[in-house]
């Protein structure tokens, strides 16, 4: 659809065109089993007062789609807040100021889904 209307737009203004489509990142999706058992340790660790459980999807490309498509995986974000900016937003954003109150809860996040997966 878009060469057609590519073509038919240049067509209109006496002009020519050629659409050179590349495929860009494959659609993220992550596995049942590793999101289950991801959103376990949140919960455990921080209580489901503070687990978003279905927030709304992510438009963005992401590298780690590709290696969801060779193994298992689940890919999670860990809220930042505010931090110190006037409000929330995502990273590549120029209003974006990490909370360092977060790391902790990150490290400790990690911490507890790697022991929980071998078991220590």
């Amino acid at each position: 659809r878009i060469k057609a209307i590519a073509t038919s737009q240049a067509e209109s203004f006496g002009c020519m065109a050629e659409v050179d489509w590349k495929e860009g990142y494959c659609v993220l999706v992550n596995s049942e089993n590793e999101t289950n058992f991801a959103r376990q340790v949140a919960l455990d660790l921080v209580g489901a007062e503070r687990v978003v459980l279905n927030g709304p999807p992510l438009t963005g490309s992401e590298d780690f789609a590709f290696m969801l498509e060779k193994i298992p995986g689940s890919y999670l974000l860990i809220g930042n807040g505010d931090g110190d900016s006037a409000g929330a937003c995502m990273v590549h954003n120029p209003g974006y100021d990490f909370n360092d109150d977060n790391i902790a809860t990150g490290s400790d996040y990690w911490i507890h889904l790697t022991r929980e997966f071998l078991k220590v």
